[in-house]
Formats: C-alpha cells, structure tokens, sequence
C-alpha cells in the first residue's frame, strides 16, 4: 500500500496520538532507524485493540513495539504501521503481594513501585530496560530471575482479535521467547505474583543490581542491550573476546571495551554499520569456536 493511501486512511482515526514519517531512531535506544510510515501512540487497551483490528482488516502491515530497547531498525524504517504501547498505557494496580501491570509500564518503574510496597521477586528486572510487554514476550531475565518466575496471568489479544487470558503454563515461556512470539499475541497486561519483604533489603539488592550494570556494561552508549543471545555452555561475550574483537569497529558501531557482549554506537553509526560488524563477530568467532552466535537484538524495517 503506499504512503498517500496509507495516510489517508489514519488521517482521522481515534486511535490516540498518530505520527507519520516518524523517524524510528528517535524511539530506539540504539538511536538508529529510518522512518516509520505510519506511528500509533495509544493510551487505553481499546485503542490498542481497534489499531490492531483496522490493519489486520485492511490488510496493513504492522508491528507492535514497546520501548524499542532491544530493536535494530533499518535504514529505510518500516513500511506500514509501527504501534507503539508505552508510556500512555502504563498503570500499575497492586492487590496485596498481586500486582497487575498494563503493557507499556517501564520495568524500572514497576520495580521502584514494589520497592515503596516492600514487594520482593522482582529485584532482577530493576535495570531491565524496556516495557512489561516486552519482558514478557520475551521471557526477560537477569541476575537469576526471569519473568516466568512471578507472572501468574498475561492479557493479550489473539490472531481473531479476541482477548483471551493465559495462565504461566499456557504461555511456553523459555529462554528469551513465549508463546506471544510463536503466535503473533499482543499482550495488553500482565499480573504478578510477589512476596512481602524488607523494604531495606530490596533497596539493598536493587542498588546492587544497579551498580554491577553500570559497572560492567557500556550504558554511556547507546546500544540495544546484549547482542548475541547466550550460547548453551558459553558466553558470548567472552568468546568474543576471546577472539580478539574487544574494541573492533565498523564506521560508528564498535564492539564494547567494557562488555564484549554489546554492540555500541559510538556517534551516527547506521544499520549498515552495525550488521556489518555482526557478521564479522558471528564468522569470526565461528570459525575460531565452531559457535554461531544468534543476535538476541530484534532486527526489523525494510531496505
């Protein structure tokens, strides 16, 4: 569909806040993507489902993003409709040691939240950054935890734009991918199961967190978290290093110095750049380990 028709057709719709030609660069925290033809913005979970709904019947492409924290965007953008869940639908209900969370809830938020509740368990998504929506997902983790471990139920809205309820089980969690990936889900909310704790001791645990992230990973630079997923019986950040790619470059994108796992954009690096030097780590540490790495970074947007 091009661009005028595809324009049209939002021009007036009441989906929350529409942007067109919106560059994808500003909402990844790799600060890299072209433009999107067409952004949505929405701020209630009826929004979300009628945006949805309109491009499926109409044959729109869309994807659904969250705090773009794990998202390299190519350097044409993205054909089509980007729906973005953040910060306009992110309340936060606690229920005793149950916390329901809308999608677009930053993980940083909904962790000092807990914090002022004394409720333990989710210390390890502290420093995550990126949404609930994502995390779930994904099957976010760090530091031990994952979100497998407190979600007791996820909202989400199925392929026959029904919204359906899924409990733990039904939700295939495994390492970095869900069932929401396996079917295309949008989730809408997630509720948690948590634990009363010491309010002193999960502020204990949370600045810890915090200080080993800040001390081991390149947060000065903007990246899109851990490129390379963990290989079973490795880790990638020392096979990297291991391989003689500490500091490597391809025009602005560079191999960290301080954590090999991460890609970093040194100044005005462009997808080119930045999938460019992934493949030279990938072939390189394959050919030196026999390990194939797989980027955990989503890599979306058209040529």
């Amino acid at each position: 569909m091009d661009k005028d028709r595809l324009y049209q057709l939002f021009q007036d719709k009441d989906f929350g806040k529409i942007l067109f030609n919106e560059p994808m660069k500003e909402h990844t925290s790799f600060k890299i993507g072209g433009p999107a033809d067409v952004m949505i913005i929405p701020d209630s979970e009826g929004r979300i489902v009628e945006a949805v709904k309109f491009c499926r019947e109409n044959n729109i492409k869309y994807f659904i993003m969250g705090n773009g924290t794990n998202l390299l965007v190519k350097d044409g953008g993205i054909r089509g409709v980007v729906i973005k869940i953040a910060n306009g639908f992110n309340r936060i209900d606690i229920d005793g040691i149950r916390v329901v969370c809308q999608s677009g809830a930053l993980l940083s938020t909904v962790a000092n939240r807990l914090l002022k509740e004394s409720l333990t368990g989710f210390e390890f998504a502290s420093g995550i950054p990126g949404t609930i929506g994502g995390a779930i997902t994904m099957n976010a983790g760090a530091y031990g935890g994952e979100m497998k471990d407190i979600v007791l139920k996820v909202r989400a809205l199925d392929q026959n734009n029904k919204i359906v309820e899924l409990t733990k089980d039904d939700m295939d969690f495994r390492y970095r991918g869900s069932r929401v990936v396996d079917e295309g889900l949008v989730v809408l909310a997630a509720e948690f199961q948590l634990e009363k704790g010491e309010y002193s001791k999960i502020e204990e645990r949370m600045k810890d967190l915090t200080h080993q992230r800040t001390s081991k990973q390149p947060l000065e630079f903007p990246s899109g978290g851990s490129t390379f997923k963990r290989p079973e019986g490795y880790y990638a950040g020392k096979l990297i290093d291991d391989a003689g790619l500490r500091g490597i470059r391809y025009g602005d994108a560079q191999v960290s110095e301080k954590h090999c796992g991460f890609i970093v954009n040194t100044g005005k690096a462009t997808f080119h750049d930045v999938y460019m030097l992934i493949q030279t780590v990938q072939k390189i540490v394959h050919d030196k380990f026999g390990v194939l790495l797989e980027p955990e970074i989503k890599i979306i947007g058209d040529d």
